[in-house]
């Protein structure tokens, strides 16, 4: 029923999407005039067929947030180190307060695609989607100095807000020429008021 040539487009379409399902395959099968132009239908069950015959299997999908890894993220985290080295390396003892959020998402998605077998099931999925909470916290080496819980994201405005009322306050701080960053500065570095 299949070519050769056209079962390797069935197993192109999984690897292009780890997370398409049986019936958008066949959607796409039997729109297809151009490769699949001798094709009218097709039951799933032959669809899961060829695909074990071509070692692709269902398996749980691994999650990668598209912007993770990009250049501009690398080159944040490579300043951070720096400023942070070189606070480190000054004369004046410096204590390092370290805030984090970290956000749950309560939004459901996919949890399984398939693959080649050997290699990950792979979905880019967006930072936060539908509904979260989110919990920021700032901690010392002696433990965890506040944390707050907030419904939906944290922005540059909440996290000064945490940071003037919780961590500057408590500690009574004198802040000159600091910064704060957020999660792994992927959303940027933040002068704090001085």
């Amino acid at each position: 029923m299949f070519t050769r040539a056209q079962e390797a487009a069935i197993v192109n379409m999984v690897m292009a999407n780890n997370c398409i399902r049986l019936r958008e395959i066949q959607a796409n099968i039997i729109n297809d005039d151009r490769i699949f132009n001798n094709i009218q239908r097709v039951s799933l069950s032959t669809l899961a067929r060829i695909l074990k015959k071509n070692q692709v299997h269902m398996k749980q999908l691994y999650r990668v947030p598209f912007d993770r890894n990009s250049e501009r993220v690398k080159h944040l985290r490579t300043e951070y180190v720096e400023r942070v080295l070189q606070m480190d390396a000054e004369q004046i003892q410096h204590e390092f307060i370290y805030v984090d959020e970290a956000g749950f998402n309560l939004a459901k998605t996919r949890r399984r695609g398939r693959n080649v077998i050997g290699h990950r099931a792979i979905t880019n999925v967006p930072g936060q989607r539908g509904g979260n909470i989110t919990l920021c916290a700032a901690i010392t080496k002696n433990g965890v100095l506040h944390h707050h819980a907030n419904l939906g994201p944290y922005n540059a405005n909440l996290i000064l807000a945490f940071l003037d009322r919780h961590v500057i306050k408590s500690k009574q701080l004198l802040c000159r020429g600091g910064f704060v960053t957020q999660g792994d500065s992927s959303n940027g570095a933040l002068p704090m008021k001085t």
